[in-house]
């Protein structure tokens, strides 16, 4: 036999959840998403400026997730140059440029702000 015994009330929890609901994610989720572009920009090496001046990002809700994906446009006979930035690419003359990672730095302080403010509305009870 299983006994069950319960004392209090569920106020805190209850207080939380009708707190989430109201939050709307999707205008959180844009403020960063610019944030994420205006740092990517900023980040971007800089040689006609076409590939620093691609970027934007799209915001996706799937089921109760949301994602935040930044994009860059300029693309060059099927080739991401954002991409080739980042990781480098062989050369026609046979030579290598080195990648030069610029993405990551650029973002770690956006994904830093986003998880403390998640985490702040998830333990400000």
């Amino acid at each position: 036999m299983i006994r069950l015994k319960h004392s209090g009330n569920f106020k805190n929890i209850e207080k939380f959840l009708d707190r989430n609901k109201k939050l709307d994610y999707i205008k959180i989720l844009d403020k960063y998403g610019k944030d994420g572009v205006a740092a990517l920009q900023a980040a971007t090496p800089i040689d006609s400026g076409k590939t620093a001046n691609s970027w934007g990002y799209k915001i996706q809700t799937i089921g109760r997730s949301f994602n935040i994906t930044w994009t860059n446009s300029n693309v060059v006979d099927g080739v991401p140059i954002a991409i080739i930035i980042q990781y480098g690419h062989a050369t026609r003359n046979g030579g290598y440029v080195q990648g030069k990672d610029y993405i990551n730095p650029a973002l770690k302080p956006i994904f830093d702000r986003l998880a403390n403010e998640a985490w702040k509305e998830v333990t400000n009870l």
